[in-house]
């Protein structure tokens, strides 16, 4: 029975592993328009925000395997397990706050994902999101009853927001994987890929982040800036990374922050993995450690 609980730790733990790995590959991508950028040197600000941000990457990695291990010992999408995550979703986010903060976005997304994969190891991708959509369906009943500022934009512009997209079974997910396989299949080393994947999401994404600080205007431009980008061949091309280039000058000198599509890019990359490696993924990208 030690042994079997072991295994089973070790599983949980590899699912969490690939999740956060997920992240820090997306957070190591440039130039990312108006997303913190490791290269950026505009900015001491901005330097710290990603260097913050991939520090408390790692903090994630606790909550997460306890999401995979509620999931796995409870055994099916129920509204029981839906109040389990959101209580260890919360708990996670004040521990990431003591590192630094962020990443509740991709807490929600890969939260999500992660309790799928340990629900059917194994699965596709479209068998993951399935389950992942089922979940969301269910109401978190212990949840604090306040508005959020997504929240909020949702009921103003009749967006989706993030509980949008997990109930439609993570739409923008999906199209992620696509033009990853799509621009691998094209040619395009994998840093393209990815950067070409992030600016789908963008071009049709309505980012409640956007939206509050940009307006539907402002959202519009940046989903055409980004359908642009795409439009010209892709950043594995001479205009494609012009185009970009310029999306990103344009994002930065207005402060708009299209940060709804960084955690969708994450929970794409995820699953990849997954589908990649196997239900045992091993992590393909180093961890901050979390002591001095």
């Amino acid at each position: 029975m030690r042994g079997t609980q072991h295994g089973n730790h070790r599983e949980d733990e590899a699912l969490a592993r690939a999740a956060v790995d997920a992240l820090v590959g997306q957070l190591a991508l440039a130039p990312k328009p108006g997303l913190p950028d490791p290269r950026d040197l505009r900015a001491r600000a901005t330097r710290r925000d990603h260097s913050a941000l991939r520090w408390s990457a790692g903090a994630l990695l606790p909550g997460l395997t306890a999401m995979a291990a509620t999931a796995r010992r409870t055994g099916e999408p129920s509204a029981r397990l839906r109040t389990d995550l959101g209580a260890i979703g919360r708990s996670t986010e004040h521990t990431v706050a003591l590192t630094g903060g962020g990443h509740r976005g991709a807490l929600w997304t890969l939260g999500l994902l992660v309790a799928a994969a340990a629900l059917r190891p194994g699965a596709e991708p479209a068998g993951t999101l399935a389950l992942a959509k089922q979940l969301a369906g269910h109401p978190d009943r212990r949840a604090p009853r306040r508005p959020s500022r997504g929240s909020t934009m949702s009921a103003r512009y009749g967006a989706a927001g993030a509980r949008g997209e997990a109930r439609a079974g993570f739409p923008h997910v999906r199209r992620a994987l696509t033009a990853l396989t799509t621009a691998r299949g094209q040619g395009a080393i994998e840093p393209q890929a990815r950067l070409d994947a992030l600016l789908t999401v963008m071009s049709t994404l309505q980012d409640t982040e956007l939206l509050y600080t940009a307006g539907p205007t402002g959202l519009r431009q940046v989903q055409a800036g980004a359908r642009g980008v795409l439009e010209a061949g892709g950043t594995a091309t001479r205009a494609g990374t012009e185009a970009l280039a310029a999306l990103d000058t344009e994002l930065t000198s207005r402060a708009w922050t299209p940060s709804g599509s960084a955690p969708l890019l994450a929970g794409a990359l995820f699953l990849d993995a997954l589908r990649l490696v196997g239900a045992r993924p091993a992590p393909t990208h180093p961890h901050p450690k979390l002591s001095p």
